[in-house]
């Protein structure tokens, strides 16, 4: 390996051994340029390239940063003085409800997705991710919905039940007004976002790597984004459930958290934790990822255990689905639980520790270059581990009891995250701020704004960890003069107004940068090792190169200029379109060039009548609703009617002597691995409907129907034979499209979607008539949500059956063009899979249990 500081590239011709010939057939590369231009004025919104979409994205999360940044200090001058009346307990409890659910929801998730659909295509060298639609719908969304979020505060109808909205004080009956839903349908319909974002980078970090870029090849940064995105597809199911669950609740007055009939709100808190705790890490991993990229830049050499981080990540993400309990100790849980989660509590501190041995030797044994990004590296690692350590405090269950709600734990919370995530996503921007602009931020500025926010940010939450000890419970409005608690907070918010000078410094550098101000940046300004500092425009690089180890600037200095000649991969564009190389998910051999769609109204169209869906369903507009929903679900039909184009285009030469298919179906497809990671989050859903069902029936067997009350078995056996027939007609479609027999498809489909149908209709009808009814118990509201969660996947497939059977009157579907049909198939017989298992919990269950 030839390291940092003797890369400059020999003069003389290239060898001739690299995977395409030179030199390059003229007007090449101004093919590219105009295939992947960016439209102008307001067309700019159709824009899909993840590289200006993740700039859309980066922005708006740091504008919501802001603003729930200007919540905290309000928060904060509130409480400077005991009995301070700035702001009243109503208004109090808003603010700190926006600003917690703004910094976890609108900031920490997103920032960290962006971040990633920004960073990836360039470090990966790849044209594009595979979705790019779906990335700019992800975005318009959460645009969309942040935006309907924040100004709640306006019209004072903010949710003020606090970020983890704990029934049963969010209940119909507690909170009446419209508060609690802005928080509930925007929350799940912003997860949602997050979901689109994590398919769109499981797919592209497995599927778009460049050749040679075997597993044990892939950066670190992109190792942590797959076990984070990996994390979202299984916890953020959960709280869209509980999401769900709540607000069916607040609007239909279904039981599931009032334990006067047989509900639980501790239901509320193990679906809520199942998500929150992971998320912690979720926003924890990606910042690790960050750090463990930048170290080995700055320090000039690699990654010391790079194989011990890999494992350490991959270990952070499954310890930390072992976690959520560890935030209800004090909820009076069984003592053996409360062992099990105080361990595993403890033990996620064994991976957090060895990614900080291996920065610390990677800085110790490198030679170190002082920037702007290393002095936050090094604030993060102080406070961070300052966080951790605090950590396995309150995993401690006795000294978790007496801090319990106390401002102890905001200082845990905030040292862990904002040293955790907020300190590395700034030293990132400071890192790859010449990506954007071609620029530098300014290391003079720089280094005023990190001592500001590293000093402001101590002094103003090491004092909550006294004023905690001291007893101050947190999420309090004002306070008595007399409980030794005055002097901590004047000193805690004195320092806010320092962390915050700090913020806004950092905002003064890159606004000079936007204006032209900073200095013109070199190619690759700290000699950094990693693909993204390769010479790119929005088509990414000039050709994709073939990697050979997982520093590929290090080991082959040459390769810039290889690159920018066009001597590797896929140097022009052969089919005139948008492409990309797909390659195997092991070994990163070539299959197939896929054809990326380009700019497009239906996403940003699409995610604009999305929010107006939800939000008309806040303010109780039900029927008006319908409007937007019905065109936000014709602008996604728009956009994905020119996507399966089939083979329209022989085998492509991609240079290294590979010619490969632009045309694949089955599970060689993108599209076909992005229909069954869906299928996972959609599976993680149905089983916190299980758990929900069997947490119910532990805590209030009563309410649960004896066999004499519940239907006759017949109506078992009928759901089952419709779902199966559904199933089996699906295959009889997938057999007649191999052979092309189009009258015989259609009919299949048909026929799968009527016994869909059928079999909703029918277990309707068995529950209606044995007398359930979802408002009268905890049994009836779970027994009714599973049929309506097998009602919304028929109507899901009615959509998908409709948009398949139009492809085929078409004449667009056939034997050797029959991704759509896959996709079609693939979630009919997880719907009808699904069906049976929730006919069996229902009708064969409470036989065995009760």
């Amino acid at each position: 390996m030839t390291l940092p500081g003797d890369r400059s590239p020999p003069p003389g011709p290239l060898p001739d051994s690299l995977p395409s010939p030179l030199p390059r057939p003229p007007g090449e590369e101004e093919a590219l340029r105009r295939l992947w231009r960016l439209p102008t004025g307001l067309a700019r919104l159709t824009a899909v390239n993840n590289s200006v979409v993740g700039v859309w994205y980066i922005a708006t999360a740091l504008l919501f940063f802001l603003i729930a940044g200007l919540l905290a200090l309000a928060m904060r001058v509130q409480l400077a003085v005991p009995e301070n009346t700035l702001l009243d307990h109503g208004t109090y409890n808003q603010f700190f409800t926006v600003h917690g659910t703004g910094m976890m929801f609108l900031f920490a998730v997103p920032i960290v997705e962006a971040i990633g659909v920004y960073l990836l295509p360039a470090m990966l060298a790849a044209r594009d991710l595979p979705f790019p639609r779906l990335s700019a719908f992800a975005f318009w969304a959460y645009a969309f919905g942040g935006i309907s979020f924040f100004c709640s505060l306006i019209f004072d109808a903010a949710p003020d039940g606090g970020w983890f909205m704990y029934p049963p004080l969010t209940s119909f009956q507690f909170s009446p007004g419209i508060n609690a839903d802005f928080w509930l349908l925007g929350i799940g319909f912003i997860e949602i976002s997050a979901i689109a974002g994590a398919i769109e980078i499981v797919v592209g970090i497995l599927r778009t790597r460049p050749p040679g870029m075997t597993l044990d090849k892939l950066p670190i940064y992109a190792w942590s984004m797959l076990v984070m995105a990996g994390m979202i597809i299984f916890a953020f199911p959960a709280v869209i459930v509980a999401t769900a669950l709540l607000e069916i609740e607040r609007a239909f007055h279904w039981p599931f958290f009032i334990a006067a009939k047989g509900g639980d709100p501790l239901l509320w808190q193990h679906l809520f934790w199942f998500f929150g705790h992971p998320e912690v890490y979720i926003i924890f991993l990606p910042a690790a990822g960050l750090v463990s990229t930048m170290v080995p830049a700055l320090a000039r050499r690699p990654l010391v255990g790079h194989d011990w981080v890999v494992l350490a990540l991959v270990g952070t993400g499954f310890f930390s689905f072992g976690l959520w309990v560890h935030h209800m100790f004090a909820t009076g849980i069984p003592s053996l639980s409360l062992s099990f989660f105080s361990a595993a509590s403890m033990a996620v501190a064994v991976p957090s520790g060895i990614q900080v041995f291996a920065w610390i030797a990677t800085l110790g044994g490198g030679r170190v270059q002082w920037t702007t990004a290393t002095r936050f590296l090094m604030g993060f690692l102080f406070i961070f581990v300052l966080g951790g350590l605090t950590g396995v405090m309150v995993a401690v269950v006795p000294f978790d009891w007496q801090v319990h709600d106390s401002y102890f734990i905001v200082a845990h919370l905030h040292y862990v995250l904002i040293g955790g995530m907020v300190f590395p996503v700034f030293a990132g921007l400071y890192h790859w701020w010449p990506l954007l602009d071609g620029r530098m931020l300014s290391e003079r500025l720089g280094g005023w704004a990190f001592w500001l926010m590293f000093i402001g940010f101590n002094v103003t939450f090491f004092p909550m960890h006294l004023s905690g000890l001291l007893g101050m419970p947190r999420r309090v409005y004002t306070y008595p003069g007399d409980l030794g608690w005055n002097a901590l907070n004047l000193i805690s918010t004195a320092g806010s107004f320092v962390l915050a000078l700090g913020v806004l410094l950092v905002l003064v550098d890159m606004a000079r940068s936007v204006l032209g101000r900073g200095r013109r940046a070199p190619g690759n300004p700290w000699n950094a090792g990693t693909l993204e500092w390769l010479p790119g425009r929005l088509y990414a690089t000039r050709s994709i190169p073939h990697v050979t180890g997982r520093y590929p600037l290090w080991d082959t200095p040459d390769l810039p200029r290889e690159v920018e000649a066009g001597a590797h991969y896929l140097p022009g564009a052969p089919t005139g379109r948008r492409e990309t190389i797909v390659t195997a998910p092991l070994d990163a051999r070539p299959q197939y060039l896929m054809q990326l769609p380009g700019p497009h109204w239906g996403p940003f169209l699409a995610g604009l009548f999305t929010a107006a869906h939800f939000l008309m369903l806040t303010v109780q507009w039900y029927q008006a609703s319908l409007v937007p929903a019905v065109l936000a679900v014709a602008m996604v039909m728009w956009w994905l009617w020119g996507l399966d184009r089939g083979a329209d285009r022989p085998p492509q030469d991609i240079g290294g002597g590979w010619r490969v298919p632009v045309y694949v179906q089955g599970p060689k497809s993108h599209s076909w691995w992005g229909v069954v990671v869906l299928l996972l989050v959609d599976g993680t859903a149905f089983a916190c409907l299980i758990f929900t069902y069997l947490f119910l029936w532990t805590v209030s067997p009563e309410v649960w129907p004896d066999a004499a009350r519940l239907p006759g078995l017949e109506w078992l056996g009928g759901g089952l034979a419709l779902w199966m027939l559904a199933a089996l007609a699906i295959g009889w479609a997938s057999r007649s499209l191999g052979r092309d027999r189009q009258g015989a498809l259609r009919i299949g489909l048909l026929l799968a979607w009527l016994a869909m149908l059928a079999a909703v209709l029918f277990d309707g009808q068995a529950q209606f008539r044995s007398g359930v009814k979802g408002a009268e118990s905890a049994y009836g509201a779970i027994a009714w949500m599973l049929v309506a969660w097998q009602a919304f996947h028929v109507a899901v497939m009615t959509l998908m059956i409709g948009f398949t059977l139009a492809r085929s009157l078409a004449g667009l579907m056939h034997a050797e063009r029959r991704v759509t049909f896959d996709n079609t198939m693939l979630m009919g017989w997880y719907s009808a899979a699904q069906g049976a298992v929730a006919l069996l919990l229902l009708h064969l269950f409470p036989r065995l249990a009760v």
